[in-house]
């Protein structure tokens, strides 16, 4: 079983819009993030003036479901963020950059971290953020800086697992580990609580099946599933997803009015994955089926939440 974790949040200003930091016990990063409008307020913190890496994040007018990320590194990262809140007429190195809604920065308490460590921290996120594939990256290609003494190298490795850790907490994503459940070794009884048994969707009609599985608090619909060739339902709910999907590549044409599932796809809930395979709203709770048991995915999760009550009354 995973080890908890225990993370201190503070509302600097006391309210859930305005700015926040997080520390995770025994580690020496602070993390200080807010929205752009409170960008005046944030670079007066005394953590701005210090060095550290940075996240820009907004949305993609193109991609609805991944966010626009920008990561960066400075010795003065006050400095650095009143040059990105330029206009963008006047962007060139280091300029203005205007897509950016939040911002997030982690800088190290002890004031340990050297331009050194920044830059090779900034070089690894890049790499992770690209290869996790939850965000389009403004930087492009991450620079390799590997003259760190290896000491060094171990403790910035470090520093990124915590990041990761903490980032999501506070609502960014982008480095969240994408699981991969239809690679993956059956359940053991060790991750059983983890992953759900695998479910089927058929609709026989339209010669659809998919395969999927509830993995980390989302549902996946596995490679070489099949889908609805188009949506069919109203133009609203899930629909909009759905055609990203398909413009992404997820979603390849098929044969016999199908599409078919390119890659494993993580959804936010079992009814927005049943929506896109179905091509119309659909309620996953009642769609999904265990294949092992033939229990729909609200019957397994009911049986799921009766066993752990009754564990606990044990």
């Amino acid at each position: 079983m995973t080890q908890g974790r225990s993370i201190r949040l503070f509302l600097v200003d006391g309210t859930p819009n305005g700015l926040l930091t997080a520390e995770i016990m025994n580690w020496t990063g602070h993390v200080l993030t807010g929205p752009r409008s409170k960008l005046s307020e944030l670079v007066q913190r005394p953590e701005c003036g210090r060095t550290g890496i940075y996240f820009l994040v907004g949305p993609d007018p193109e991609n609805s479901l991944r966010p626009l990320v920008y990561i960066g590194e400075s010795d003065d990262v006050s400095t650095r963020l009143k040059q990105h809140n330029r206009p963008e007429a006047v962007s060139g190195s280091g300029g203005g950059k205007d897509f950016w809604e939040k911002v997030c920065l982690v800088t190290s308490k002890d004031q340990n971290l050297t331009k050194a460590h920044v830059k090779y921290l900034e070089s690894l996120l890049i790499q992770n953020a690209g290869q996790v594939g939850r965000c389009k990256l403004i930087n492009g290609t991450a620079h390799d800086y590997v003259n760190l003494p290896e000491s060094d190298r171990a403790d910035m490795a470090f520093f990124v697992e915590q990041i990761r850790t903490v980032l999501p907490v506070l609502g960014y994503d982008f480095l969240r580990e994408t699981s991969r459940p239809s690679r993956a070794p059956e359940a053991t009884p060790a991750t059983e609580l983890e992953a759900s048994p695998r479910f089927t969707l058929e609709v026989p009609r339209h010669g659809i099946r998919a395969t999927g599985q509830e993995i980390d608090g989302e549902f996946y619909v596995f490679k070489g599933s099949l889908a609805r060739g188009n949506w069919v339902g109203t133009e609203r709910g899930y629909q909009s997803l759905y055609n990203q999907l398909c413009e992404d590549g997820v979603l390849v044409e098929g044969s016999n009015d199908t599409r078919v599932f390119n890659e494993d796809q993580s959804f936010s809930s079992p009814s927005a994955a049943a929506a896109v395979v179905s091509g119309r709203s659909a309620n996953g709770r009642t769609s999904w089926k265990a294949e092992d048991s033939g229990l729909t995915y609200g019957e397994w999760q009911d049986r799921q939440v009766s066993v752990a009550v009754n564990e606990a009354g044990e």
